[in-house]
């Protein structure tokens, strides 16, 4: 018997025998119909379909054939619209980033990130780094069928540290405020700093483990991606980048069930602003782009120092390679989450993510399998089973597009709504 039905009538028991009943309040019923429903269990679209939500959750979806639309429930006329769920970036950052400036980390500036990713329909962020107290407060807020902003999920500070010790210290203090994830990154800066020990990386991925957490590498090399994987990491948090999988590594990676998050457009922002970038002009991005800080990334001087920068072409170099890898892991079946690294300066939350599920299908994805790694299969990367599908019982957070997304990727950008548990979500 569902637990809800339950809770009803225990209330319902209780009432009678303290005499008079007070009648049983039930939200009414919002009823979307008649839109092609790509639900994000990776199964076949669902047309003419029918999606029910009450109380900030999803109640039924199916065909209008199937489904009898509850009484009272209040009509959306969706025809010819598609319904996807909404995106989950399951590697972003919501931090103090203001324009090109950092150290803005207040309340009020993490909610403004979260709305902007709302806007984008990105509806939830698991926030890989550099979270702080005020973001678990946030994040413990979000339980609720009210909300309005993405939904959060944090790893507190990276982990470092030269010793197991000195790394188990850090582990603690994100322990303290309930972090969701643990992260560590195992990368010398292309040769020019020290990277983490493989004694240390394997004893925090058993403190984290223990502690019921998952762990997240920050990498950049295939030898790192080997030894990560067999110490039993669970989250690859950027593409292999220096020589091309083979397919021991996939093998090892699906026997461990572990996923690959590729972040291709932070290979992208290294470089992109070497020169005056072409999406400057797109009406996607500047709905909520900054005039000020699109003037300063054209500044001619700032332009030169990325032309000339080893760092940043050494990247724009190997970015071939990560997509072929991205490629390759697909077709060889690892588990794919979509996942971006903004939220740094330059790094465009929300219209960032568009991008990456356009480079995605230029790195030879499909659109379902990219639609796929951005929802459901997102979703069990961050360990969230409430959310990522069009499933009875799952929070209502959900898209409708003027354009089907599986005609073409791009088609994401059509969006006429974003609903976040059920609440339409402010396009200002």
């Amino acid at each position: 018997m569902p637990k809800r039905f339950v809770a009803v009538m225990l209330a319902i028991s209780f009432l009678t025998a303290c005499g008079t009943p007070e009648p049983v309040q039930v939200e009414s019923a919002q009823a979307f119909v008649g839109a092609r429903i790509i639900d994000g269990t990776g199964e076949n679209p669902i047309d003419d379909g029918v999606l029910v939500v009450r109380d900030g959750r999803i109640e039924a979806v199916g065909t209008s054939a199937e489904l009898t639309v509850p009484e009272g429930a209040t009509l959306i006329d969706v025809a010819g619209k598609t319904i996807i769920p909404g995106l989950i970036n399951t590697h972003g950052h919501v931090n103090g980033t203001l324009g090109l400036e950092t150290n803005h980390f207040t309340r009020e500036n993490l909610l403004r990130q979260l709305r902007l990713y709302a806007r984008y329909g990105v509806t939830t962020v698991n926030s890989l780094g550099g979270d702080q107290e005020v973001s678990a407060v946030i994040r413990d807020a979000q339980n609720t069928k009210d909300l309005t902003r993405s939904r959060l999920l944090i790893a507190g500070s990276v982990v470092s540290g030269d010793t197991p010790e000195a790394a188990h210290a850090m582990i603690e203090k994100n322990l303290a405020f309930k972090a969701d994830f643990i992260k560590i990154r195992v990368d010398d800066g292309l040769g020019r700093g020290k990277k983490m020990t493989p004694e240390v990386y394997e004893s925090v991925i058993d403190r984290a483990h223990q502690a019921g957490l998952p762990v997240a590498a920050h990498l950049v090399y295939l030898e790192d991606a080997i030894g990560l994987a067999q110490a039993d990491v669970d989250y690859i948090a950027h593409s292999i980048r220096d020589k091309v999988v083979d397919d021991a590594l996939i093998a090892l990676l699906k026997e461990k069930d572990i996923t690959y998050c590729p972040t291709l457009m932070r290979e992208v922002s290294v470089y992109a602003y070497e020169s005056v970038p072409d999406f400057f002009e797109d009406p996607f991005f500047l709905k909520a782009a900054d005039p000020a800080v699109i003037e300063q990334l054209k500044n001619p001087e700032r332009m030169s120092r990325i032309k000339n920068s080893q760092n940043a072409q050494w990247f724009k170099k190997h970015l071939s390679t990560a997509m072929e890898n991205l490629r390759k892991l697909a077709d060889g079946g690892v588990t794919i989450a979509f996942g971006t690294d903004t939220g740094l300066p330059g790094r465009f939350q929300g219209y960032f993510e568009h991008m990456e599920l356009s480079m995605m299908a230029s790195a030879g994805l499909s659109p379902m399998q990219i639609l796929s790694s951005a929802t459901g299969d997102a979703a069990k990367a961050i360990g969230r089973e409430d959310i990522g599908t069009l499933e009875s019982g799952k929070w209502a957070d959900f898209l409708v597009l003027a354009e089907d997304p599986l005609l073409d990727i791009s088609n994401t950008r059509s969006i006429e709504t974003v609903w976040i548990a059920g609440n339409k979500v402010d396009d200002e």
